[in-house]
C-alpha cells in the first residue's frame, strides 16, 4: 500500500487531515497522531491553513531537520521546501486556506451539515490529502 492510500485510510478511519498526511509519511500512529491532532479543519476548525498542508509541513521538519534548532543552510533548505510545497499546492487547489477550499463554515452545525450533504469531505478534503502526499513525494529528493 502506498502513502496516498494509507493517508486516505487514516482519514476515513476518523483521523484529521493533518494526522492522515503525517502518519502516512511517518508510518506511525501514536506520537505523530498526537503531534498533528490540533491541526485538522485548518487548525482546530479555525479554517486557516489546510490541515493536509500543515501535516506536510510537520513532516518536512520530522524528515529533514536535524535535532535541535535548525540554522543556516539547513533552515533555508527546509523553508524552501515548505515554500515550494505551498506554491504547488495552491496552483493545484487555488488556495491553502480551509475556509476557501471548503466554502463552508466548519465551526457551525449548519456548515458541517452542508459539507456532508455536498460530499465536500470526499471531494475537497481527500483531494487535498492526496495532493499533499503527491507533492511531498515530488519534493522528497529536492
Amino acid at each position: 500500500m502506498n502513502r496516498r492510500e494509507k493517508a486516505l485510510i487514516h482519514f476515513r478511519e476518523g483521523y484529521n487531515c493533518a494526522q492522515s498526511v503525517l502518519m502516512a509519511c511517518s508510518g506511525e500512529r501514536g506520537e505523530m497522531a498526537r503531534a498533528a491532532a490540533a491541526f485538522g479543519g485548518g487548525m482546530g476548525r479555525l479554517q486557516g491553513t489546510c490541515g493536509a498542508v500543515t501535516g506536510a509541513y510537520i513532516w518536512f521538519g520530522v524528515a529533514y531537520a536535524q535535532d535541535g534548532q535548525p540554522a543556516g543552510e539547513e533552515k533555508e533548505k527546509l523553508y524552501e521546501r515548505v515554500r515550494e510545497f505551498n506554491s504547488i499546492f495552491i496552483a493545484r487547489n487555488g488556495s491553502d486556506r480551509c475556509s476557501e477550499l471548503l466554502g463552508e463554515d466548519l465551526r457551525t452545525h449548519e456548515g458541517r451539515s452542508r459539507i456532508a450533504r455536498k460530499g465536500l469531505t470526499e471531494k475537497v478534503c481527500e483531494k487535498c490529502i492526496t495532493d499533499a502526499i503527491e507533492i511531498i513525494d515530488m519534493l522528497a529528493d529536492g
